[in-house]
């Protein structure tokens, strides 16, 4: 089996610079589409210095303090062209940006992100959890359909002629405590979750992003 991806692990970045990074795969994409050759799907792994990022049809007020606050608190804060509404990034999460030709892989967009919901619920069935969809909000959630419903990864995609950027932030060792300034995802009734506090004891975070990267390689492989 042999990923079907270049992929590079950004370590912890900027938001910003990592931005521009999946932008650059991204135009370079999309320019050999339009030349009529297959270019190069890549997939980044990082962590974020603490962020809120907004997405376009997000909502501002679903942040709880002034804008002018956070850069004193430590978190940065972004505008960005990904769907979703407002979330955070911070160290201890697994942030993936599948830059990918979707027709390279015969998908369209809705099956795209099943897949990527699938591959975490199975990266969360090995650890015990059982990872489920929510109807109406994309991600993977825990107790879904209860009222301790609490999200643990969140999805967000831009996609230009099938070829993708933006992805998902999965909450391994998270401070979650940033998530007590928003409303996570525009959403007012639901929680978040970290793998560790699921657990109940530290995660490797080394061995976390391996089992994740081997679950990307078993879908998207030639």
């Amino acid at each position: 089996m042999k990923e079907a991806y270049d992929y590079q692990d950004l370590g912890r970045i900027a938001y910003d610079d990592a931005l521009t990074v999946q932008t650059s795969a991204f135009e370079a994409l999309l320019k050999a589409k339009e030349q009529g050759v297959q270019g190069t799907n890549k997939l980044f792994f990082c962590e974020h210095e603490p962020v809120f990022t907004l997405g376009k049809n997000g909502r501002k007020s679903n942040l709880l303090i002034p804008e002018a606050q956070l850069a004193q608190r430590g978190f940065a804060f972004h505008v960005t062209n990904r769907g979703g509404d407002i979330t955070y990034h911070g160290p201890g999460q697994i942030t993936g940006y599948p830059v990918f030709d979707l027709e390279s892989f015969q998908l369209g967009l809705r099956q795209y992100i099943e897949i990527l919901e699938e591959i975490v619920i199975a990266f969360l069935a090995a650890y015990g959890l059982k990872g489920e969809r929510l109807s109406g909000a994309t991600g993977v959630w825990l107790e879904a359909r209860s009222a301790r419903a609490r999200k643990i990864c969140a999805i967000g995609v831009k996609s230009s002629r099938y070829v993708t950027m933006h992805g998902f932030a999965l909450n391994i060792r998270t401070d979650l405590s940033a998530y007590a300034l928003i409303h996570p995802c525009g959403l007012v009734d639901k929680g978040v979750a970290s793998l560790d506090r699921e657990a109940g004891e530290p995660v490797d975070f080394r061995e976390a992003k391996t089992r994740l990267r081997l679950l990307f390689a078993a879908q998207f492989s030639r």
